[in-house]
């Protein structure tokens, strides 16, 4: 409008700028999402009815212990028959340890809510 004072525009924008300025977060090594790529360690949080890290990645000998951050009794069973792994079901901060000697792929769920699933690979 001729004649009108002020500044319509936000802070820190330059002329050509949209109404929404556009932004950009870089993603950190430890970010996670769907498809994220397996980390290294030995420790698995069952928390939000999730294992986190969904993919662990270990070396042969190593200790892995997961322990139930949740307020409902998680259990952390091999997938499919006789695999290694089957915890009680565990209590609010229980834990659950898990040595692998043998390399290989190891896929495992909460028999409670078996929605939840994750993976071991061990090298």
């Amino acid at each position: 409008m001729p004649g009108a004072t002020g500044s319509g525009k936000a802070v820190g924008s330059a002329p050509g700028d949209s109404p929404m300025p556009r932004m950009s977060m870089p993603m950190s090594p430890s970010s996670t999402g769907p498809a994220a790529a397996p980390v290294a360690g030995n420790a698995v949080a069952i928390k939000n009815f999730a294992f986190s890290p969904a993919t662990l990645k270990v070396k042969a000998g190593t200790t892995v212990t997961w322990t139930n951050q949740d307020t409902d009794a998680h259990t952390v069973t091999s997938a499919g028959s006789g695999g290694p792994m089957h915890s009680a079901a565990l209590a609010t901060h229980a834990t659950y340890s898990y040595t692998f000697t043998k390399p290989g792929t190891y896929a495992y769920v909460c028999t409670i809510h078996p929605f939840m699933t994750a993976t071991v690979e061990v090298t």
